[in-house]
């Protein structure tokens, strides 16, 4: 296989960040889909074996020349007049990209119908692996969480508990190779209703990797991740990584698959960069209790903080602590299936977590996996 390193020597032109990346879809749906997806695949090598001889199989996906599409010999011409790469060079990448079906089924929605289950969702995040291993973690690293905490302004808790969620620390980064998938993703997505914007989405994912591997003469190949094209302990996309990477170890590089430095420091600044308040001290979230009379009802929903203590109180939902005055805040449901829902007043560090990941369900895991990790350190 042909080395990207030596033609990236030959490019001229600078990295330059876009967007930031959004989520391809919850974790939930992914751990249900991949079952089926190994089910399938398993049941296609039956098929296979009788079948007439197809393109070999490299890394869990079919080798096709994605350059014979319109679409993409397009996409190969944008990107060269506006990064100045050579087109050649790029060919070459995208000639050598694998179709990952796996990748595909992975990103369709889950079924509709099933509740949501904050419990039953938790139980999969606060337990004794991930416990145990954010232990180890931050007495291995605290020093740098310190360090982190001190310029950043991002407790180690949180820190920890975005790691422990994403990847165990570092555990499972996936093992997909992310010019496949995101190649993949950014010409066959599948049907949806949103469809063209999540393939206008992993195309520029697809040049942030491109731009990546350039500014860090790296082979794009080697970048390994998961299904949807994220990288690293901190699972951070691409552009992410071009936009909000920290080279917190001061090495020149930023590492976000071998250096814990690296991630900790991005982790951090990308919660700065979009909003963690480091003067908001105390807890992010408080627990809440909402009148029947449901006047709270139209402050559901959204991923910011909106409202006054004196708002929330007006509108029936009184805290079981008292809310620090001068700050907003938002009201954030746990849905329990069939089990009474979870209500809790969110301040705007809580909200920054959501823009990791848009969800209410992922933000507060994080902050419990991150109190249950301090709380079995004994701080």
């Amino acid at each position: 296989m042909k080395s990207f390193v030596p033609l990236l020597l030959a490019l001229a032109v600078g990295a330059g960040p876009v967007a930031d990346a959004a989520a391809a879809s919850s974790l939930h749906h992914a751990k249900a889909t991949a079952k089926s997806a190994k089910s399938a695949k398993k049941a296609g090598k039956k098929a296979k074996a009788a079948a007439p001889a197809r393109p070999t199989i490299d890394y869990d996906g079919e080798a096709i020349n994605f350059s014979d599409w319109q679409a993409v010999r397009d996409f190969e011409d944008d990107i060269v007049a506006r990064n100045g790469f050579d087109r050649a060079q790029i060919e070459d990448v995208i000639k050598r990209a694998r179709f990952i079906d796996s990748a595909v089924q992975l990103v369709k929605p889950a079924p509709p119908g099933k509740p949501k289950n904050w419990q039953a969702y938790s139980d999969r995040f606060i337990e004794p692996i991930r416990i145990n291993a954010g232990v180890r973690f931050w007495n291995e690293n605290a020093d740098l969480l310190a360090r982190a905490e001190a310029t950043y302004g991002v407790p180690a808790e949180i820190i920890v508990g975005i790691l422990g969620v994403e990847t165990i620390y570092g555990r499972d980064t996936g093992r997909f190779r992310v010019v496949d998938v995101l190649t993949t993703l950014a010409f066959a997505y599948p049907e949806a209703p949103n469809r063209a914007d999540r393939m206008a989405f992993f195309r520029s994912e697809l040049e942030n990797t491109l731009l990546l591997a350039r500014k860090e003469n790296i082979d794009p190949f080697s970048l390994l991740g998961s299904f949807a094209g994220a990288v690293g302990m901190p699972q951070f996309m691409p552009g992410n990584i071009l936009k909000y990477g920290v080279d917190f170890d001061g090495d020149g590089i930023v590492d976000l698959r071998g250096s814990a430095a690296d991630a900790i420091g991005s982790v951090a600044n990308f919660l700065v960069q979009h909003g963690w308040d480091r003067n908001n001290t105390g807890p992010a979230v408080f627990p809440a209790d909402v009148a029947p009379s449901l006047a709270w009802q139209p402050l559901l929903g959204g991923l910011e903080a909106r409202y006054r203590p004196d708002e929330l109180g007006g509108a029936g939902i009184a805290t079981r602590s008292a809310l620090p005055d001068g700050r907003l805040y938002g009201l954030v449901d746990l849905q329990n299936g069939a089990d009474p829902t979870e209500y809790w007043v969110a301040n705007a560090n809580f909200f920054a977590i959501t823009k990791y990941n848009r969800s209410y369900f992922y933000a507060m895991s994080v902050v419990e996996l991150g109190r249950a990790v301090r709380l079995a350190r004994g701080i």
